[in-house]
């Protein structure tokens, strides 16, 4: 499953997966390492991606040879299913985030059962972005199901300032509906022309007449940007659910006044 989310102006894609366990059959295995390969290739190169997932896989202890995608915190040996996870992490240019903070192994195991303590729940950044994770561990005593311990991370993301961008001041056509304004300007735009009732075989000369003319009686807007709520949700329901909902509020906070009266009376 992938979730898009835009914080601030950057895109984050969070991608929760569930490995097949070890011992599934190969071509089973094959179609979910497939699968995740297609949701990466269809993220931008220029956003952000988080996975947390179930890989069921030991990445292990140590990061020989593999230091472009891990660090050497990890529990254990590897096992195959752990190269697996190592592998993706090299072909997408991915970071194993868990393994590169140094904790107590009560904060780096992910997986308890029958006394057996693995590492097989990890969290994916993009290399590139691994500086901006702050930290990341197992919250130890917080359970997910049984036998799965929560992996927390904290990312500080920086978060890009859109630049205001200056609107171009614009004639205030809409005052023609005015019919003042519509007789005045008929007026200045004829005098302007000449007092002639025909116009010059030249539309730019013309044209010139009716914008200057027009900035003159009508007047220009100052230019700059308002800020309104113009996103594709905020439409008319929305608006009117959100009255509906102000208004019950009110009438909710009247009854209450009303019955902390009546029991004061009593």
């Amino acid at each position: 499953m992938i979730m898009k989310l835009e914080i601030g102006g950057v895109m984050m894609n969070v991608v929760s997966a569930y490995a097949s366990q070890v011992g599934c059959a190969m071509g089973e295995k094959e179609d979910f390492w497939s699968e995740l390969d297609e949701v990466m290739n269809s993220v931008p190169k220029g956003q952000k991606v988080l996975i947390g997932a179930d890989f069921n896989g030991h990445v292990g202890e140590g990061n020989s040879g593999d230091e472009e995608v891990m660090g050497g915190y990890g529990v254990k040996e590897r096992n195959e299913e752990g190269q697996r996870i190592v592998d993706f992490a090299k072909r997408m240019d991915m970071a194993v985030v868990n393994t590169y903070y140094k904790k107590r192994e009560e904060h780096r195991v992910t997986y308890k059962s029958g006394g057996r303590c693995t590492q097989v729940d990890y969290i994916l950044c993009r290399r590139v972005d691994l500086k901006e994770i702050e930290d990341c561990k197992v919250a130890a005593g917080e359970s997910v199901v049984k036998q799965h311990r929560m992996v927390v991370c904290r990312m500080m993301l920086e978060i890009k300032k859109r630049k205001r961008v200056r609107a171009e001041p614009r004639i205030k056509w809409w005052k023609l509906k005015n019919e003042d304004c519509k007789v005045e300007f008929r007026e200045e735009v004829r005098q302007a022309l000449g007092g002639s009732e025909e116009l010059p075989d030249s539309w730019e000369t013309t044209a010139d007449v009716v914008r200057v003319t027009a900035k003159r009686v009508l007047g220009v807007t100052s230019g700059k940007r308002k800020e309104e709520k113009e996103t594709w949700w905020w439409n008319k329901e929305i608006q009117e659910s959100i009255q509906r909902k102000r208004m019950a509020k009110k009438k909710w906070i009247v009854r209450e006044i009303q019955k902390v009266d009546k029991s004061t009376r009593r």
